[in-house]
């Protein structure tokens, strides 16, 4: 079993990536923006969702984890520190963990993913381009796997995802 944490700016394709290989390996999707928006719509919702949606987003992950399943951990991980949780997590439950960064190298392409997207998710505000150029978003600082989606359909790249994973850590 495996903890897949996928991080990227928004409008490179981490989702559909993230639901086309969960089917796939019959794994765990975790979105955090999905844990984001049922924060937002919770009578407790705090002022910022960010801190919650990730820690619940942990949490779930090592529930799954323990259950002997493969979970795909499906978020913007802009932060070392966000990307270092998911590797805690992946430790106490004592599984591999796998870090995959998902680009667009092409800015054409990946302004118009960011300005035709249509949000599934009504109470997470739509981003702008100038959002996604704003972010702070920090180089990864260790050795990971980068998927580049420009030019290519998500069936491609959850080959090349597939292909690159540890052999014997999938249970399908």
């Amino acid at each position: 079993m495996m903890l897949i944490v996928l991080g990227g700016l928004p409008g490179t394709g981490k989702t559909a990536i993230a639901r086309e290989l969960a089917g796939a390996l019959g794994a765990v999707h975790i979105r955090i923006d999905s844990l984001e928006q049922a924060i937002l719509e919770s009578r407790l919702a705090p002022a910022s969702v960010e801190d919650a949606g990730y820690r619940v987003g942990y949490a779930l992950a090592e529930d799954n984890l323990r259950l002997g399943r493969i979970v795909i951990a499906d978020a913007v991980n802009p932060l070392s520190m966000t990307r270092d949780s998911w590797l805690r997590v992946a430790n106490r439950a004592q599984v591999a963990a796998v870090e995959v960064e998902i680009e667009c190298s092409d800015p054409a392409e990946h302004r118009r993913r960011v300005e035709e997207r249509f949000g599934d998710l009504p109470h997470l505000p739509a981003l702008t381009w100038e959002d996604v150029l704003r972010r702070d978003y920090e180089p990864w600082r260790r050795e990971h796997l980068v998927i580049d989606t420009a030019g290519r359909s998500i069936d491609q790249c959850v080959t090349l995802l597939r292909a690159a994973l540890p052999s014997g850590t999938l249970a399908v």
